[in-house]
């Protein structure tokens, strides 16, 4: 090939990048301005802190502790806040309402629930090396037997944002005891009174207890603990929950207004407060 004269050569070179530089580039993924990530999601407008609606229902949000059956802070855990739909809030405001002349108040251990939360339990429970809240948590349930029988799923109402874990706690509130990592693990199906302290009254055994016994209606719960279940779910009933038979702190308020819908924003403040400020703007 002849090659231009060098007096031409400057000139066509600079022609030949214009040229490519009115070729559209292919579509690709860019970073930010910023080199941060996308945004995490936002709740849906009629979400909100349950503290804003009832102050004085109690908060022990237990995946953002180690105080779990996993044993680790769970994914999506952000802040030990309890977000859920409004609907939701409010019937707990109207349970709470009547509970407190009769000297109680709820105490909620979770509310809504991230997907990625979910998605923790899974692999955790898939992991059948880690057992490490085994002594606690699920003393007599194989560690294999977890999705067959119910405990762990792919799936979780929570997500949804309607349902809550909950329970009774007597008044005055005494200050839960804070759980300290390693130490010795007591079934959670055992007497009151050996098994870990967590201020609320006895329901015959603590939370996310793995046990048949966990089962709301369980014949050999009996007496004062049979009394305490009746009370927690009869309140709840009256104002619009739902519970589910295999376990007395599982709630679901009824509507749902998110049926189908499985969300994966993060448990803290900014998921409903960074909602706010884009409505505003």
């Amino acid at each position: 090939m002849t090659r231009p004269p060098s007096a031409l050569r400057g000139p066509l070179i600079a022609l030949a990048a214009l040229l490519l530089a009115l070729i559209p580039a292919p579509a690709t993924a860019t970073p930010t301005a910023s080199g941060r990530a996308a945004p995490e999601p936002a709740a849906p407008t009629d979400f909100v802190r349950l503290s804003s609606v009832d102050p004085t229902i109690l908060e022990e949000i237990r995946y953002f502790t180690r105080h779990n059956f996993v044993g680790a802070r769970i994914d999506g855990y952000r802040q030990p806040v309890c977000l859920l739909t409004r609907p939701a809030a409010e019937a707990l405001h109207r349970a709470q309402l009547r509970l407190r002349p009769q000297g109680y108040t709820l105490k909620v251990y979770d509310c809504y629930r991230p997907q990625r939360a979910v998605d923790h339990f899974v692999r955790w429970a898939e992991d059948l090396d880690d057992q490490t809240m085994k002594g606690e948590f699920y003393p007599d349930v194989d560690k294999t037997r977890l999705f067959a029988d119910g405990y762990i799923a792919e799936k979780s109402g929570h997500s949804r944002g309607s349902t809550v874990d909950v329970t009774l706690v007597r008044l005055p509130a005494e200050p839960a005891r804070p759980y300290r990592p390693g130490q010795p693990l007591v079934p959670c199906h055992a007497p009151y009174d050996q098994r870990f302290p967590d201020n609320s009254v006895d329901m015959g055994t603590g939370f996310d207890c793995f046990d048949t016994l966990s089962h709301t209606l369980d014949p050999r719960v009996r007496g004062e603990q049979r009394a305490n279940r009746l009370l927690l779910k009869t309140t709840l009933e009256d104002t619009g929950f739902v519970n589910l038979a295999e376990e007395w702190w599982h709630y679901t308020y009824k509507p749902e207004p998110y049926p189908d819908t499985y969300f994966d924003f993060p448990v803290s403040t900014r998921s409903v407060s960074a909602r706010s400020a884009a409505t505003a703007r």
